[in-house]
């Protein structure tokens, strides 16, 4: 059995904890990334005898569009799912739902759900430094429950939480630009998940395209991209709360 991660990781905190999962199950690996603007994935096929881990982030409580786009372009074949999602420690609320969704039109057969928290995307400070060695733990935990039905041919679906209709997208109005360090170097708009940057001026940003996933940011040499002071004050402030406390990942097998 094949185990194939097919992940939208922008900032790789989404991959990071997909990666503590995939690796404590004992098979080959194959990689796909779905951040990769410039990939078809209509040509990739999941073998029916393999399994899948399906990984995205949680924006808003939905999942990135781009990620909803491409994935359902890959052929899964009733293959086997394990969905990941990922979120700053807020709340994941209809991501795994939609997710869920999203993978069965696809063609695959979900058999098991994991939420992890990784380090926010915008506000940093909020579960800084996660997934860390107590989450990585607890993934190794969950990776062998995975495995174990996987073994056992287990095609059962669990409940899944999430609401349908899923909650209203938000809209992207968090857009990195360029500081004075920038050297225009244009790595920020080939990485782009969504080719929202122009690679003649990288001062342009289309603002409907754009995502705010914060890849530029993350992926610039020279921490040369940030969000408006103040529009990072006042996410922060309204985070707070919300993200005082410790989350936990979770399980559904």
């Amino acid at each position: 059995m094949k185990i194939y991660e097919i992940c939208f990781s922008p900032t790789g905190g989404t991959k990071k904890a997909a990666d503590m999962l995939v690796n404590e199950m004992k098979s080959e690996i194959q990689t796909i990334d779905l951040t990769d603007s410039k990939a078809d994935f209509s040509g990739i096929s999941i073998g029916e005898s393999d399994a899948a881990v399906i990984a995205v982030p949680s924006y808003g409580g939905r999942v990135p569009q781009p990620a909803v786009q491409r994935l359902s372009s890959i052929k899964g074949n009733g293959a086997r799912a394990v969905l990941v999602c990922v979120y700053g420690n807020r709340a994941y609320e209809d991501t795994l739902a939609e997710l869920q969704d999203t993978a069965k039109e696809a063609g695959f057969r979900v058999v098991s759900a994991v939420s992890a928290i990784a380090e926010h995307s915008i506000a940093r400070q909020f579960a800084a430094g996660r997934p860390d060695a107590q989450d990585q733990s607890t993934l190794r935990e969950f990776a062998d429950k995975i495995q174990e039905k996987l073994m056992a041919e287990d095609f059962s679906e669990p409940a899944i939480p999430g609401n349908r209709p899923y909650k209203k997208g938000g809209g992207a109005d968090m857009m990195p630009k360029p500081t004075k360090a920038c050297v225009k170097c244009g790595l920020c708009a080939e990485k782009c998940p969504v080719q929202a940057i122009d690679p003649g001026d990288v001062k342009k940003v289309d603002s409907k395209s754009c995502i705010s996933c914060m890849r530029c940011a993350a992926v610039c040499p020279h921490s040369a991209r940030e969000i408006n002071g103040v529009m990072l004050a006042a996410v922060k402030t309204m985070l707070k709360k919300a993200c005082s406390q410790r989350k936990e990942c979770e399980l559904f097998i």
